[in-house]
């Protein structure tokens, strides 16, 4: 197994080399830095606009490709990603997005899955029972609802709470408010803020998970071993215990290493409603400045992300299903 993690890692090393560089060529073809300047009132001088664009390594008077062995030197020795159009450093941006992101959106993920996997192999085992019917009604009717309309409607009743109550039980803007140093106070005052971003974004995910384990379980239990496990005096519910389940785990299993990224990128509806400055709020903050850099760093560390979760999801599925070979 060792030697195919190796063998793995060195492929993704490549493969994300080549996917980053082919997205600098296209944000430098297509992202004009030189504009965001061009739109000042008064206009700079032209002079001190270039200056400001080779600062950063965008100018676009210089050649693409030298730019891009600039840019190349300046990560593989120094690990500087480069500066943004107003010069401030990219790195550091992301660092400090990344961790706000994780914040946010770790506990919904952890609690979407928990929930999702639980309800749905709960109503596989009772296929057109009155739970299972429910279950289903209510989920289909949450996934229908917008995530932004969601939010809000959490907004609102958390709002009308605090009314009733008389006191500020929920806050709905950031991720801290608490400047003492008492670590009890801080750790309450990051629940309330985390208590209603973690409810609007756990119910779509627990309705996804829901919804496809139940599908995967449902397509696992009509299986000749699992039929041959009845035949032998197995219950059902021992039968899909000891057969079904973690065979119908392996594609959900897949499904929660990719939301690896999702977690690091972060969620950019939940993130502007909650005035979180995230990962996902800066990536199309980036784009719409025309931030070169910004935009091929976030690309890159999303690559990573997803490589990551490519190979975790190998490793789960052999975990999952001995039979599976890793060659």
């Amino acid at each position: 197994m060792i030697k195919y993690i190796i063998k793995r890692i060195v492929n993704y090393i490549v493969m994300l080399f080549v996917a980053v560089s082919m997205t600098y060529f296209l944000a430098s073809a297509f992202m004009s830095p030189r504009s965001m300047y061009m739109m000042r009132h008064p206009i700079p001088p032209e002079a001190s606009i270039d200056r400001q664009l080779t600062a950063a390594n965008i100018n676009d008077k210089t050649p693409v490709i030298q730019r891009y062995f600039t840019w190349l030197k300046n990560i593989f020795t120094q690990w500087n990603w480069g500066l943004a159009p107003d010069q401030s450093p990219v790195g550091p941006q992301i660092a400090s997005r990344a961790a706000s992101s994780v914040q946010l959106v770790t506990l919904a993920t952890i609690l979407g899955i928990l929930l999702g996997v639980s309800i749905g192999v709960y109503t596989a085992i009772r296929q057109y029972q009155w739970q299972d019917r429910v279950l289903n009604s209510v989920a289909t009717f949450l996934l229908v609802i917008p995530a932004a309309v969601m939010a809000l409607l959490v907004v609102l009743a958390a709002i009308q709470i605090n009314t009733a109550s008389g006191t500020r039980i929920f806050y709905v803007t950031g991720l801290h408010s608490y400047q003492g140093s008492n670590p009890w106070l801080y750790f309450v005052d990051t629940l309330q803020h985390l208590i209603l971003p973690t409810i609007s974004m756990t119910i779509p995910g627990a309705v996804g998970y829901h919804l496809t384990q139940r599908t995967y379980l449902l397509d696992t239990i009509n299986a000749d071993y699992v039929r041959t496990a009845r035949a032998k005096g197995l219950t059902l519910n021992k039968a899909i215990r000891r057969h079904a389940l973690r065979t119908s785990l392996i594609p959900t299993a897949q499904s929660v290493a990719f939301s690896i990224a999702s977690v690091f990128t972060g969620a950019v509806i939940s993130e502007s409603i909650y005035a979180v400055n995230g990962l996902g709020k800066y990536f199309v903050t980036a784009i719409t400045m025309n931030d070169i850099n910004g935009s091929v760093a976030i690309a890159a560390f999303s690559g990573v992300c997803t490589l990551v979760g490519a190979l975790l999801a190998d490793l789960f599925s052999v975990w999952l299903d001995p039979r599976i070979k890793l060659s």
